[in-house]
C-alpha cells in the first residue's frame, strides 16, 4: 500500500520524547586530571615517583643536591605528557561516525513532503530516497525501483547491494542478506524508493557500533604488561636490598642515621631512572622510522606490539582486495576463454564494446584531469577495461533510445539502440539462466554453461551478453518482448581483484611466524577462493560463515579458532569474538580494516590497523596505526621495525639492569665485609645519570637487523628474560661487581710501588671509575650476540660518540680538582692501569662466556658440514655417476 500521509506532528512529538533525537550519544570525556591519575597507576611511573621521594629525602637530609630528584621528576612529567597525547580517544571515532550522517532528509508528514534535519527523525517516519542520498536512519523499504545501496563500509561487500521492498528475509539474517532494509550512513547508488524508519540514534546498526567503541576497554599491550612486571620486580629488589643492608649495618654497630642514608642511596641506585625515558625514546624513534615506511603510529606502545604480532586478522574488501570490480576473463561463443590482459582481436574488441553499450556506467573528469567513474561496480569494471584498452564506442552509428532496467526478479537489463543503417539493436546483459535465447543459441548454451561454471569456481561473478536485431519497436508497455529469442554473444567473469602486493606480503608474514586470517562480510565462496589464491586458506584449514559462528559458544570458538582461516558473512560483533578468541589462545592480534564495520574489532585487537586512503574516518580513529599508502605489504615492513624496537628495549633492560644490579651487589658486599660505604650517594647518582643515561639514550637508535624476521613472534606472556637474557645479565653483573670490588680493594688496602698511598678515598675513586666505565663499555656488549670486536659501530655512531665522551667526562672528574666536589681524589698511574684492566675484565668474561655458549652450536654446524661433504662425495663417486 502506498504511503500517502505519514506521521502527524503530534505523533512525532510523542516519539521524540520517548525515543530521543536521531543522534549518536557522545561518550563521557575524561578530564586532564583523570587521565593523569590513570597514567600514575602504571608501575613504571610509580617506581620513578618512589625514586623521586627517596632522592628528595636524600637531598634534604644529606645535602647531596637536587639534580637527581629534579631529573627523575622531569622524566616522570615527560612520560605523562607523551602517554596522554598518544592516548586513543573513542570520542573522536564517534565524531567521525556523526559526520557520515546526512544533515537533511526528505520525509512525508501529514501528507506533505518536508526537508528536515536528520536529528528530528523518529521511528515510523516515511523517508523518500533517490540516487545520491545518504540514508539517515535504519529503515524498511515500502517501495523500491531499481534501488541499490553501497553498504561496503558496513558489511564489507564491494558491490552495491540491490534492495527490494517485497523481499522477506529469514530470521536472524545477517545485514548483507536483509535486502528489504537500508542502514544509516550508506549511500543510495541507484534508483529511488520510500521506506519507514525502524531505528534511530544509538539503536541503529551504526549506533550499535558506536556503543561498542565507547564501551570497549583497551587492553594493556604486551610491552606495558612486561614493563609492569619488571617494575614490580625492581621495587621488591630495591626494598628487600635496602632493608637487608639497613639491618646488617645496624647489627654491625653503624649508627642509625648513616645506615638510613646508605639504605636510601641503595634504593635509589636500584631504580633504573632512565628506563622509562629510554623506552619512550625507543618507541618514538620507531614511530619516526615507520612514518618513512608509510605507517603512521597513533599510540606509542603500538610500535612494540606490532613487532610481537602473531596473527593478522584482515578485512577482505579494500584491504586484501582493491574494492573495485574488474573484468578478468571473457568468452565469445565458439571460442576459448581469454584474459583481460590479452591483446584483443577485432571480434574480441567489438564484444567488449557491446558490453559497454549494454551498461549504464559513465565518467566525469575531475579538477586534476582524472576520470571519476560513475555507476554500479559491474558496469564501471567493464567501462574501465574499455578505457584501459583504448577503445571508443561508435556513438555516431548507434543512438541509445530506450532501456529496460535491471531488477532483482529479472536479473537482467536491456539497452536499445537505433542503428544508423536501419533497424534497432537490442543488447541484453545479465545472469545466463535468465536470458531468453533463440533456438539458434541452443548449441552454444552447453558450452556457455561449462565456461560459466569454471568462472564461478574461481569466484568470478559471471555476466552473459545477448543481442537481437529488430526492424520496429513495440510500444513502451511491451518493450520486454524485445528480450525474447536473443542470440548469445558471450560471457565475462568479474571479481574484486586482490592487491598485487598482498600474496608476497602474506608469504613473508608466514615466514616470520605470523598467520593471516581473512574476516569479511562477503560470501563464503568468494572469500574462500580469494583466500586460496593469496595463500591464506591452506590444506586442513576451513571457511566459517557468520551463521555457523552464531551457533558456537565462546568456549567452542576458543577451542577451534585455529582450524579456520576465513570467516565470511560476519557482523561487527562476530569480528570482536574472533579477535578475542585468538587472544584467549595467547596470540597477539593485529586487525586490519577500512570500513565502519571494522571499527569495533580494530578497537578490541592488540593493534588496530586502518587504511589511510580508502579507510573511513571511523576506522582511522579506532586504530592504533594507519597505513598511509593502503599497502598490506607495509604491515610486514612495520612488523620488522616493531621487532627492532622490542629488541632495542631488551638491550636497554640488559644494559641498565647489569649496571644497577652490580651497584646493589657491591654496596651490600662492602657492608657485609666491613668495608663501609663503597660509593657515596652522589657518586651513585653521577653513574646512573651520566654513565648509564647518555649512552643508554643512544642505544634506542640501533638499526634494524634483517635476521629478526627469521624469529618466531614473541608470545603475549613471554618474559623479557627469555632466550638466556637472564643468564647473560647475571653473568655480566657478577663480572662488573668483581671488577669494582678488585679496584676498591687495591685502592683501599694495597700499597703499590710508586703510587698514591692506599686510602678509602682512593678506593672509592677507583670504584667510581670502574663502575662508571664498565657501565659505559657494557653498552657495546648488549648490541649484538656477536663478538664485540665483530660488531660494526658505523650504524650507530651517536652511541659510539656518546660513550667516548662519557669516558672522557669520568676521567676528567678524577683528573681535575672539580672532582673533589663529588668526593673524588687523584690517583696514581698504576691505579689508572688497574682501572683500565678492571674495566676490560667484564668484556673478557663476556667473550669467553660467548665462546663456551656457542660450543653446542659449533658442534652442530660441524656435524652438518660433515654430513653435507659426505653426501657430495657419494654423489661424485664414479659408480654413482655411471648409475
Amino acid at each position: 500500500m502506498k504511503p500517502v500521509w505519514g506521521l502527524s506532528n503530534e505523533q512525532v512529538g510523542k516519539r521524540q520524547a520517548s525515543e530521543g533525537k536521531n543522534v549518536l550519544q557522545p561518550p563521557k570525556k575524561s578530564g586532564v586530571l583523570q587521565r593523569i591519575l590513570r597514567q600514575l597507576k602504571d608501575v613504571a611511573i610509580i617506581v620513578l615517583l618512589i625514586a623521586v621521594v627517596l632522592s628528595f629525602l636524600l637531598a634534604f637530609s644529606h645535602g647531596s643536591g637536587f639534580i637527581e630528584p629534579i631529573v627523575i621528576l622531569a622524566v616522570v612529567v615527560l612520560n605523562l605528557i607523551l602517554a596522554i597525547t598518544q592516548e586513543g580517544k573513542a570520542e573522536k571515532a564517534l565524531e567521525a561516525l556523526e559526520k557520515l550522517s546526512a544533515p537533511y532528509c526528505v520525509v512525508l508528514r501529514e501528507g506533505v513532503k518536508k526537508s528536515i534535519d536528520t536529528a528530528e527523525l523518529v521511528p515510523g517516519d516515511i523517508l523518500i530516497l533517490e540516487t545520491g542520498n545518504i540514508v539517515p536512519a535504519d529503515a524498511r523499504l515500502l517501495e523500491s525501483n531499481s534501488f541499490f545501496s553501497d553498504e561496503s563500509a558496513l558489511t564489507g561487500e564491494s558491490e552495491p547491494a540491490e534492495k527490494n521492498a517485497a523481499f522477506i528475509p529469514s530470521t536472524n539474517a545477517p545485514l548483507g542478506d536483509q535486502h528489504n532494509m537500508i542502514f544509516t550512513g550508506c549511500v543510495v547508488t541507484a534508483g529511488r524508493g520510500t521506506a519507514v524508519v525502524t531505528a534511530t540514534g544509538m539503536k541503529t546498526q551504526m549506533g550499535q557500533i558506536a556503543g561498542f567503541l565507547s564501551g570497549s576497554k583497551q587492553m594493556k599491550t604486551p610491552l606495558q604488561l612486561r614493563l609492569d612486571q619488571l617494575g614490580k620486580t625492581i621495587v621488591w629488589i630495591a626494598v628487600i636490598s635496602a632493608f637487608f643492608l639497613f639491618a646488617v649495618g645496624l647489627r654491625g654497630g653503624t649508627d642509625f642515621g648513616t645506615m638510613l642514608l646508605i639504605a636510601i642511596s641503595l634504593a635509589v641506585a636500584a631504580v633504573p631512572e632512565m628506563l622509562a625515558l629510554i623506552v619512550t625514546l625507543t618507541l618514538t624513534n620507531g614511530v619516526q622510522k615507520m612514518v618513512k615506511k608509510h605507517a603512521l603510529i597513533r599510540k606509542l606502545p603500538a610500535v612494540e606490539t606490532l613487532g610481537n604480532t602473531s596473527v593478522i586478522c584482515s578485512d577482505k574488501t579494500g584491504t586484501l582486495t582493491q574494492n573495485r570490480m574488474a573484468v578478468k576473463q571473457l568468452w565469445i561463443c565458439n571460442g576459448e576463454p581469454f584474459s583481460d590482459e590479452a591483446t584483443f582481436s577485432k571480434v574480441q574488441s567489438d564484444f567488449l564494446k557491446y558490453l559497454v553499450m549494454g551498461s549504464n556506467a559513465t565518467y566525469e573528469i575531475d579538477e586534476e584531469g582524472d576520470k571519476a567513474y560513475l555507476g554500479n561496480a559491474t558496469d564501471v569494471g567493464i567501462l574501465r577495461l574499455l578505457d584501459e584498452k583504448g577503445y571508443v564506442i561508435d556513438e555516431e552509428n548507434y543512438r541509445r533510445v530506450a532501456e529496460i532496467p535491471f531488477s532483482s526478479e529479472r536479473k537482467k537489463m536491456s539497452v536499445i539502440f537505433q542503428v544508423k543503417t536501419g533497424g534497432y539493436l537490442v543488447l541484453t546483459k545479465g545472469a545466463l539462466d535468465r536470458l531468453s535465447l533463440s533456438s539458434e543459441s541452443a548449441a552454444d548454451l552447453e558450452a556457455a554453461q561449462n565456461v560459466h561454471d569454471k568462472f564461478a569456481e574461481n569466484a568470478l561473478r559471471v555476466i552473459a551478453l545477448a543481442c537481437k536485431h529488430v526492424d520496429v519497436l513495440p510500444d513502451n508497455s511491451h518493450l520486454d518482448e524485445l528480450e525474447r529469442d536473443s542470440q548469445l554473444m558471450g560471457l565475462i567473469g568479474l571479481i574484486d581483484p586482490p592487491r598485487p602486493e598482498v600474496a608476497v606480503a602474506i608469504a613473508k608474514a608466514k615466514a616470520a611466524g605470523i598467520r593471516t586470517v581473512m574476516i569479511t562480510g562477503d560470501h563464503a565462496t568468494t572469500a574462500g577462493a580469494i583466500a586460496k589464491n593469496l595463500g591464506i586458506l591452506q590444506e586442513g584449514q576451513n571457511v566459517m560463515t557468520g551463521a555457523q559462528l552464531a551457533k558456537m559458544s565462546d568456549v567452542e570458538l576458543n577451542d577451534t579458532v585455529r582450524n579456520f582461516s576465513v570467516y565470511a558473512r560476519v557482523t561487527p560483533e562476530d569480528k570482536i569474538r574472533i579477535v578475542k578468541a585468538w587472544q584467549a589462545n595467547g596470540e597477539v592480534v593485529a586487525m586490519t580494516g577500512d570500513g565502519v564495520n571494522d571499527a569495533p574489532a580494530l578497537k578490541a585487537a592488540d593493534i588496530g590497523i586502518a587504511m589511510g586512503k580508502s579507510g573511513t574516518e571511523v576506522a582511522k580513529s579506532a586504530s592504533d596505526m594507519i597505513l598511509t599508502d593502503d599497502n598490506f605489504a607495509t604491515i610486514v615492513e612495520a612488523v620488522g621495525e616493531g621487532r627492532n624496537v622490542y629488541a632495542n628495549i631488551k638491550k636497554t633492560i640488559n644494559f641498565l639492569l647489569v649496571c644497577n644490579m652490580s651497584e646493589i651487589i657491591i654496596m651490600m658486599f662492602a657492608q657485609m665485609a666491613g668495608w663501609g660505604i663503597l660509593l657515596t650517594p652522589v657518586m651513585l647518582l653521577l653513574i646512573n645519570l651520566v654513565g648509564d643515561g647518555i649512552p643508554g639514550i643512544n642505544l634506542s637508535r640501533e638499526e634494524f637487523d634483517p635476521k629478526l624476521m627469521d624469529n618466531k613472534p614473541i608470545k603475549r606472556n613471554e618474559s623479557f628474560f627469555s632466550d638466556d637474557l637472564l643468564h647473560l645479565i647475571l653473568r655480566q653483573t657478577i663480572a662488573c661487581s668483581v671488577a669494582v670490588l678488585i679496584g676498591y680493594y687495591m685502592g683501599t688496602f694495597v700499597t703499590l710501588p710508586g703510587s698514591t698511598a692506599p686510602s678509602v678515598a682512593v678506593g672509592q675513586t677507583m670504584a667510581f671509575l670502574i663502575t662508571g666505565l664498565t657501565s659505559i663499555v657494557h653498552v657495546f656488549h648488549v648490541r649484538s650476540v656477536k663478538s664485540v670486536f665483530k660488531t660494526s659501530i658505523k650504524n650507530n655512531m651517536a652511541l659510539f660518540g656518546s660513550a667516548v665522551a662519557m669516558i672522557v667526562v669520568f676521567a676528567l672528574l678524577v683528573a681535575l680538582p672539580v672532582g673533589q666536589i663529588f668526593g673524588l681524589s687523584s690517583i696514581g698511574g698504576i691505579h689508572w692501569l688497574i682501572v683500565i684492566a678492571a674495566t676490560l675484565l667484564p668484556t673478557a668474561i663476556r667473550e669467553i662466556g660467548r665462546f663456551f655458549d656457542n660450543i653446542p652450536l659449533i658442534r652442530e654446524q660441524r656435524h652438518l658440514r660433515k654430513t653435507l661433504v659426505s653426501k657430495l662425495r657419494r654423489k661424485n663417486r664414479p659408480d654413482a655417476a655411471s648409475s
